[in-house]
This record gives C-alpha cells, structure tokens and sequence, in this order.
C-alpha cells in the first residue's frame, strides 16, 4: 500500500532519480519507478516484507510487459507536462493545464474548440458555427498570438495577414492530449508565444477502433484507427471526417451554409539498437465550408455564394539517441504545407504557405528528479504568397536552454532563456522563470514571470493589402511581459484539487492598421484572475469548474479589447462507470465587446448559458451506444456578433474498439 507506480523514458547512465522516497529501474525504453511513503525503503527498491514484496513484484511485471507510448508517457496520478520543452510534472508547472483523451471521450468532444473553450483564461469565438474561422485569445491577448503545435510542429498560418491559426476545423479524433501553457512562453517557442501556447498530441494507435454518429441538421460523424505497437516498434495509421448541412453563418438568414472535413494521419517508430531509435508522422487535412459575407452591389452582410476551402500536410521526422552522461539527444526535421482559398464571391482569393524546420535538443532529468536540463537549437524558414500573386519569406535562427530544480524540499524551481535572430530583424533575448513552493498540508504557493515577442509577418511586412501596396520597413516586433501568482491545494488521496491565480499581462508595440498602413500603435493591457476545481464525489463520479475575470483593454483609449468576455466559467459532472459513462457541462459568458459586421462599428455581444449532455452505454467489452445533446435548452445565442450558432442538435452513434 502507498506506492505509485509509473513510467518514464530511460536516463541512461543513471541508476535512480535524486530524490528521496523514488526507487527506479530502467527497461528498454522505459524507466519503471516506485514511489514509497517512507523515504527511507526507497533504496535499491527494497520492500516491505509482509504480503509487499509479492504484490510488488507483480506489479513490476505488469509494468515491464506493457507497450511503450508514442506521446509521453503519462505518471499514474501526476501528469506530465511537454510542451515545457524539458518534461515537467504538472504540479511543477504552474501556468500549465492538461485535458487528456479519457476526458474527450466522455465528453465525446469532436473539435478542439469544444474543450479549450472550458479552460479558464481562454476565450474562443467562431464566425458562425461548423466551419466558421475560430479563434483562441489566452489572457486577453489577440489571437495571433496564440502559439499552436502539434507533435511539436508549429502550426501557425503563414499565410495569414496577422499569422494566426484557424481552430474552426480542427479534429480531435487523432488527439490523446491537448496542453495549455499561460503567459508569455517567448523563452520556450520564440516569435507568437505571446499569450501562451496550445500544443496536442496525437495517439499512438494500437488495435483497431472505429466509431460513427449521425443526428440533426444532415450531421454526420465518423472516426477510425488500426495499428500496432511493441518496445521495439510501432505503425498506425487513422482517419476522421465530418460534415453537415450546418445553419446560416450570418445569424437569421435562411441559406444553409453546409461544412465538411477530413484528416487523415500515419505515424511510426523503431528502435535500431539500445541508444539509437526513429520515429516519424504525417498529417493531411482537407476541409469546405459555406461562408457568408458582403455581396454586391449593396455589400450589406447576409447570405452569399461564397465557400472557403482548405487543405494542408504536416510531417515530421526524428531520430532519438541516448549519449554520455545521461543526455538524450533529438534531431527533427518538421514542416508544413497549406493551401486555402475563398471562392464564389465577388473577390476571390487563394494562398499557399509552407514551412521547413530544423531542430535538435539535448536533455538530461525525467520529471522526477531534482534536477533537469534541456539545451537546444532550432532554424525556422516560412514562405508564403501575397494577394498579388508574389511569394515572401522569412526565417529565424535561435538556441535555448531550460533548466529545473528542486533546491530544498519544498522549493521547486525553473527558468529558460532563449536568443532568436530573425532574418529581418534584430536578434531578441527573452527569458522566463518559475516557482512553486510546498506550504504543507497540500498547500503550495506558485509563481511564473515570463517575456514573450512577435516578429511581423510576411503580409505585414509587405502591407500587400496597404493602401498603396509596399513594404512596411518601420515595423518593430511586438513586445510582452506577463508574471502569475496562485495558490493550489491538493488533498493527499488526490480526490480535490483547486487553484487560484491572479495573472497581468502588458504588450508593447502592438502591430495595428491604421490610415491604410501597418503601424506600432497599440498598447494592451490584460489583468484578472483564473480559478479551477476537481473533485471526486465517488468512484466513479467526478465533478470539475473553472472561472475567469479578464479585464483586457486598450491602453491608449481605455476600451475593452473585442472578444474577450469579462466574466466566463463551466460547472462540469462526469462519470465513468463500468457501463455508463458520459459528461453533463454547463457553460457561460457575460457580455464582450465586439465589432458589428453588419457597421464595423464598436457593439456589445450578449451573455450566454449553454448546457451539453453527452452519454456512452457499453453494450460489450468492445461495443459503445453513444448520444449527446448539444444547447440542451434551445438557447440563441451568438459567439461572435452577427454570426449564427445552432439551436438543440441530437446526435446518436456507435463506437467500436478491438
């Protein structure tokens, strides 16, 4: 009783972490580790000698025979953070949130908007439901500057004026994690980290799944995956899609604006010898949705012909090996290519970006062990085409270095650094640092401070869309700075946990348009406070809440900053049982400032209260009957002024796993 077992990745060349009260043992590519409440019995993995050494040893062998992950392995009871570059226990990182895919499942979750819109800190609005160009602000700042990654890929779109990214299509059925880092993350990722970072993780398949639901307005649903894995090996492969006749992206007009997408993904890996192993992945993703927008010759904002296409690849390649004095050395190389269009209107447009990346990190330490290093270099080289046909790049060239360390017992320390030297620009160093302090009794006190910039991107930096066209060659990066300072508890069985953060956020020389031209004009200023909850009512039943006040606002003329409501938060209940499963979330928003796309003057949304009930019954070991209720009350409600959001949907479907 009282011991924990996990797994890690090996640290060759050590024999066991630092830190009293762990025992551990390396096997293949994974590390097995035991905590012990006595830090003492600890040493050599010795037990206790009534009944423990035998339950023990069961329990190591169980652990030896289970298949390695493709994403990080996950502690039993700790989850691990790695988007931090240097893996990170989550109670060492206090700007770090993590939804992991047993909880997309019982929230039968289909687009990543679905969950981070109940992520306290996050305000996530579409123009107009299903398809609808979706956007993410963490802490009041501009979407744009959102960092995104997935499988450490930069997603961001290089083709877009200000370079943000669309989560209108992105699907979760290939997605076992999605992380969230808060504040400036500039010493971590570099250029856009400025609000903080949103990076997923993609399954590792292993067997065969399949799933399909179908429900109101024409919808239609379907997933499937099949794959192997072993120590040695793995190969998968999935696919998803989506579509429905959808409703009218400009609210109360009667034209049905459909939307359909695709994904599909291939991943594997092999071990090649004790030190040395490869892995790889690529991504496709193709999309059509039915926009609405300004037809002529009135331009009034209603019903259009106009759709929207998409289609883009990522890919990564990566080869891993273990080298002297413990250090685990990667070497990537990663890269996108996209391709999106707006046509059927009176002005259609096309654009095309790709991006090649070069990174190599060297790290030494598992989450475990007082003391972890990560050093690494990276070459970043976008291009993209302009409205008038013409191509641009621009690149960057940086190194980095993140450090963790627990000093004393109750003290946990980190900070990173990072210089990046982008090809236009002059070189910028930022850096970040972070604490959380142990108080007892389940109480800890944590703090974050970080810095964080964003280099123009390739249409600011031309001003294609500028009045006259030509280079903007006065724009400066962006500038930010963000500190947070919380207090958490977490009981010892692990059945509560809350925190509590207040957070503030400055950034400087913001990138605006004014007078037909890219300026540095805007000075925005974000402050609030950021409250969350999980408690365990039963075996089987958990309760979750967040909240958050964001007061974010224009420095220069004291207006509040579009799309980000003051006041949002969610009352969830989910249970897991043998047979019933499923989730009961309540959502709501006060008021925000918005533009009216009817005027393009400065307007006010309205508050919303939306209810989502999702429920699973196991008719087999292998076979699920699914059903959801989507806007259980038939609410009207609008995420983003003027655009359309559907009434009560019903959806029923069946999963199927090997």
């Amino acid at each position: 009783m009282g011991r924990t077992f996990f797994f890690l990745p090996p640290l060759h060349g050590e024999g066991r972490p630092e830190r009293p009260g762990w025992g551990c043992l390396d096997h293949h590519q994974r590390r097995v580790c035991v905590r012990f409440p006595h830090p003492g019995r600890s040493r050599g993995l010795s037990l206790p000698r009534r009944g423990g050494r035998k339950t023990c040893s069961v329990c190591l062998c169980l652990a030896l025979a289970a298949p390695a992950l493709a994403e990080t392995p996950t502690p039993v009871g700790e989850v691990v953070v790695t988007a931090t570059r240097l893996p990170t226990a989550l109670g060492d990182a206090p700007d770090a949130r993590v939804i992991e895919d047993k909880e997309i499942a019982l929230r039968q979750a289909v687009f990543a908007a679905d969950v981070l819109r109940l992520i306290p800190g996050l305000a996530v609005s579409d123009n107009g439901a299903f398809g609808g160009a979706t956007s993410v602000r963490i802490r009041g700042a501009s979407s744009d500057k959102t960092l995104v990654v997935i499988d450490g890929m930069v997603q961001n779109d290089a083709s877009q004026p200000s370079g943000g990214y669309d989560f209108g299509t992105l699907d979760l059925a290939d997605i076992a994690r999605v992380e969230v880092l808060s504040g400036p993350q500039g010493a971590l990722w570099g250029s856009d980290a400025i609000g903080g970072v949103i990076s997923l993780t993609t399954h590792e398949e292993d067997g065969a799944r399949a799933s399909l639901e179908a429900g109101s307005l024409g919808t239609v649903r379907g997933s499937a995956g099949i794959g192997r894995r072993s120590d040695d090996w793995a190969l998968g492969a999935s696919v998803s899609g989506f579509a429905t006749d959808g409703i009218s992206k400009a609210d109360g007009f009667p034209e049905l604006d459909g939307f359909a997408e695709w994904t599909a993904g291939l991943g594997g890996r092999a071990r090649l010898s004790r030190a040395v192993s490869l892995d790889g992945r690529l991504r496709y993703a193709q999309s059509r949705v039915d926009i609405d927008g300004y037809a002529p010759p009135a331009f009034s904002f209603g019903d259009t012909p106009e759709y929207a296409t998409s289609r883009s690849w990522t890919g990564y390649a990566r080869a891993t090996v273990a080298g002297p004095w413990g250090l685990v050395h990667t070497l990537t190389i990663d890269g996108y290519d996209l391709a999106r269009a707006s046509l059927g209107g009176a002005f259609p447009s096309a654009f095309k970006a790709d991006r090649g990346d070069v990174r190599w990190l060297a790290r030494k330490g598992a989450p475990s062990d007082r003391f972890g290093l990560a050093v690494g270099a990276e070459r970043d080289a976008t291009s993209a085409t302009l409205s008038d046909g013409g191509r641009a790049d621009l690149g960057d060239t940086s190194a980095f270095a993140v450090i963790r360390a627990r000093l004393a017992a109750p003290l946990s320390l980190a900070a990173s650094l990072r210089y990046d030297a982008p090809d236009r620009f002059a070189g910028r160093a930022t850096a970040r640092a972070g604490a959380v302090y142990d108080l007892g009794a389940g109480f800890a006190l944590t703090g974050d401070w970080g810095q964080g910039f964003k280099t123009p991107t390739i249409s600011q930096i031309a001003c294609d869309f500028c009045f006259p066209p030509g280079p903007s060659s006065s724009l400066r990066p962006e500038r930010a700075e963000g500190w947070d300072v919380g207090l958490r508890q977490r009981t010892s069985d692990g059945r509560f946990e809350a925190s509590l953060t207040g957070f503030r956020l400055a950034v400087r020389d913001q990138i605006s348009f004014g007078a037909g031209r890219y300026v540095n004009l805007d000075r925005t200023l974000s402050s609030g406070v950021e409250a969350d909850a999980s408690a365990r009512l039963g075996r089987t039943i958990t309760m979750k809440a967040s909240y958050a006040y964001t007061d974010a606002v224009d420095r220069a003329t004291g207006a509040q900053l579009p799309r980000v409501p003051r006041n949002a938060g969610s009352l969830s209940l989910l249970w897991a049982g043998r047979r019933l499963s499923g989730a009961l979330t309540v959502r709501a928003e006060g008021d925000q400032a918005d533009i009216d796309p009817s005027t393009f003057a400065p307007a006010r949304r309205a508050g919303l209260v939306l209810a989502d009930v999702a429920a699973g019954w196991r008719l087999s070991e292998r076979v699920e009957l699914t059903a959801r209720v989507m806007n259980l009350a038939d609410r009207h409600y609008q995420e983003a002024l003027g655009y359309g959001e559907p009434g009560r949907m019903v959806l029923v479907g069946l999963r199927v796993r090997d």
